[in-house]
């Protein structure tokens, strides 16, 4: 019995054996066909590392060939995250890093953990190190595994601060943008474009990684290279500034902005119900200073729409995004509160492109499309007269619900020197251009609403100029702006930014209000300026443009500062026109607007009337002066009604366009908070266009001194050096003090 046991025991041992030889000869048949191919791979990448090699970013020029962006090579230390794997290594290494790079071991630590490194990069410890530092830590590799040494590139901006809100600049990539950019091939720390040119031509700038195959030895130290293939470099982009308007424009406006803070308006005394009196705003001195806190400047051909400046203030300098400095000094330089904790005032808000995100009333400046809708539209004539009395009351509305003051319908003109609304007789199209007469046109804001049953004709006529909607240049972020009809108000309605009766229709009054620019109605100084330009044009609506040619990567530099722009070699020019819409605008209806504008800059053109005083143009005691040999313009003041109806709150608008064809410019200019249009933004057009005609000589641009890492302001000041035109005759407008 003993050996049948030993029988069984042998033969369940001979059946596992069997099993497991089998079982082995199986995994080994399974691992040298099956998955041959994966395994050999493996060890092909334990012999090979691979190094990703980046593309140098396009450059970015203006007209001239200024190079507003570029690049600089860097050395950074970086380390392989293979030798970072345990802690202890890691700890081993960063203590012996941290007296050569200056960086704390515990930030280095940090770098390791974010997860906002690539993996497929060597993790950066410490970027721009000095050249004799880097020789000192390639000359110790053997103590220090896994360092090394890596060129990388660095974005410059040699003009900065100048047009920073057009070139924009660079920042990580952020938690949602990085899906999109990963499967674009992007790797996650790299930097892209994040606000202008930057941001809005990044596929174009970025160009394609390359990568280079390396065998290594045990220790990972390269042998041999076994595969190339060279990174692809962005393309350069060429604008249609010009630095020499974008400067002088960038100046005017901050000269005008600052002047402005000197003056003010005085806080009216009001008479109470009970027969008392009080200031407007009691807690407001009796003479209020302008805040006039922003504001933008446009300049830009209206025969094609290339764009020469887009200045925005305030402004800053780009470099900062490149400075690596601490973010406590980074929240200083671009505060986003105020030391309470508490949102800063928008006003003061930095980083906005105000020529293509501000979200302004128009004011006056607004009058000539509204002019141009009645007449096309057959509301009036060009020789049509109205009896301006110096107010106006709607007729299409419920008196008794006027009397009972449930709804507004007397409107006013502006106030003349005596503090009583403006009177000016009998006037047509071209008169209430020139004197800028509101109720002439609050009457074209009803009569276009009523006799139409209350369809959208007003707003469609608005509309063709390219208001309500995104005009397409090349920048992000751009405002489209509103034209106000049944579904805006429903919607603000919705939002709470109007009352819930307010948002049942589109009312006369509201379209009175649209009527002098006022109301829900708003724009970008861009949006204005192109509406101008499609009057001066004939009809027009062009697609303004900053792109003005995309070249191929390496365009070799000029004289310093410049780029060589008779060696490169051009992909893309982007010169034709592209024309949204043609308006046929028609002589009869176009010519009246036209003269109105001409007007306005004209000294003795206001309207002398019968019985009534004369009334000078809202423009003509600023161009007073202005030069015969200059640009002929002619233009629209514009004062939009800021918050509480107080004075103070006033913003300045100003357009003018040129009506010389072979100097197609328009010009416009929005001055926050800072008074009547004739005193604020008309001075930086009229200005801008002596120095378009040559009559002004401008500052040299110059490559820019240093980062000051020590400056506590985003930007330093920047003034016109002669301020003569600004003058006014009688005073009253940009008084310029020391």
């Amino acid at each position: 019995m003993a050996g049948d046991r030993r029988a069984v025991r042998l033969g369940v041992l001979a059946t596992v054996g069997v099993v497991l030889v089998s079982l082995l000869g199986v995994r080994l048949w399974y691992l040298q066909t099956v998955r041959a191919e994966e395994l050999q791979q493996r060890v092909d990448r334990s012999k090979t590392r691979v190094v990703q090699l980046a593309p140098e970013r396009g450059r970015i020029f203006d007209v001239e060939g200024r190079i507003l962006a570029d690049n600089e090579r860097i050395l950074t230390v970086a380390v392989d995250w293979r030798a970072m794997q345990t802690r202890s290594a890691r700890s081993e290494l960063f203590t012996r890093l941290e007296g050569w790079v200056g960086v704390p071991l515990e930030e280095m630590e940090d770098r390791y953990q974010s997860g906002y490194y690539s993996t497929f990069l060597p993790m950066p410890v410490k970027e721009d190190v000095d050249e004799q530092t880097a020789i000192a830590i390639l000359e110790r590799v053997e103590d220090l595994p896994g360092v090394e040494i890596i060129n990388e590139w660095r974005r410059v901006y040699p003009y900065a601060p100048h047009a920073a809100h057009v070139v924009g600049y660079m920042g990580a990539i952020t938690a949602e943008q990085l899906e999109t950019y990963l499967t674009l091939g992007y790797l996650r720390n790299e930097r892209v474009g994040q606000f202008g040119v930057e941001r809005s031509m990044e596929a174009v700038l970025h160009g394609t990684w390359g990568y280079r195959v390396l065998e290594v030895d045990a220790a990972n130290r390269p042998i041999r290279v076994l595969e190339e293939v060279a990174p692809v470099n962005g393309h350069d982009i060429q604008l249609t500034i010009d630095l020499d308007v974008q400067q002088y424009a960038e100046q005017a406006l901050e000269t005008a902005l600052r002047a402005r803070r000197n003056q003010g308006v005085r806080n009216p005394t009001i008479r109470l119900p009970d027969g008392t009196t009080e200031l407007l705003d009691p807690t407001q001195p009796e003479f209020v200073p302008y805040k006039a806190p922003a504001g933008s400047v446009v300049v830009m051909r209206h025969d094609t729409g290339e764009v020469k400046a887009i200045a925005s203030y305030p402004t800053f300098d780009n470099r900062w995004f490149e400075a690596d400095i601490s973010g406590t000094k980074f929240r200083e330089i671009f505060p986003s509160q105020k030391p309470d904790g508490s949102p800063i005032d928008p006003d003061e808000s930095i980083l906005v492109n105000r020529g293509v995100q501000g979200r302004y009333n128009l004011g006056s400046t607004f009058k000539p499309f509204v002019a141009h809708a009645a007449l096309a539209t057959g509301l009036i004539t060009a020789d049509e007269l109205y009896t301006d009395t110096g107010s106006y009351d709607l007729y299409s509305v419920n008196l008794e619900r006027c009397d009972a003051g449930l709804i507004r319908c007397n409107f006013k003109n502006a106030l003349c020197g005596t503090g009583a609304p403006c009177v000016y007789g009998d006037v047509d199209v071209e008169d209430a251009l020139a004197v800028s007469s509101d109720a002439f046109f609050y009457r074209i804001g009803e009569d276009i609403h009523v006799l139409n049953d209350g369809e959208p004709v007003f707003q469609e006529q608005i509309k063709l100029f390219g208001f309500g909607v995104d005009s397409g240049i090349e920048l992000p972020y751009e405002f489209d702006g509103t034209v106000p009809d049944d579904d805006l108000k429903k919607r603000y309605a919705e939002r709470g930014v109007i009352s819930e009766d307010e948002g049942y229709g589109f009312y006369v009054g509201d379209s009175v209000q649209m009527a002098i620019g006022q109301g829900l109605l708003s724009a970008t100084p861009l949006q204005l300026a192109n509406g101008y330009a499609a009057i001066a044009n004939g009809g027009y609506v062009n697609q303004p443009t900053i792109l003005r040619a995309v070249w191929a990567p390496g365009t070799p530099d000029g004289e310093i500062g410049f780029a060589d722009l008779n060696v490169g070699t051009v992909d893309e020019v982007n010169r034709v026109p592209i024309r949204i819409r043609d308006m046929e605008m028609t002589p009869e209806n176009r010519d009246p607007i036209i003269t109105g504008l001409t007007r306005v800059v004209t000294v003795g053109a206001g309207t002398p009337g019968t019985d009534i005083p004369y009334h000078s143009t809202t423009g003509e005691k600023l161009f007073y002066d202005y030069p015969e040999e200059a640009i002929p313009v002619a233009g629209k003041t514009g004062t939009a009604q800021g918050a509480g109806n107080y004075p103070w709150n006033d913003s300045s608008g100003f357009v003018a366009f040129s009506l010389d064809d072979s100097q197609p410019f328009t010009v416009s200019a929005y001055l926050e908070k800072a008074g009547y249009g004739s005193q604020a933004a008309a001075p930086v057009v009229k200005c801008t266009f002596l120095m378009l005609s040559g009559l002004i000589e401008t500052d040299p641009v110059v490559i820019s001194e240093p980062l000051d890492l020590g400056a506590t302001t985003p930007a330093p000041d920047q003034y016109l050096a002669d301020v003569g035109c600004f003058a006014r005759r009688g005073g009253g407008g940009v008084v310029v003090t020391e």
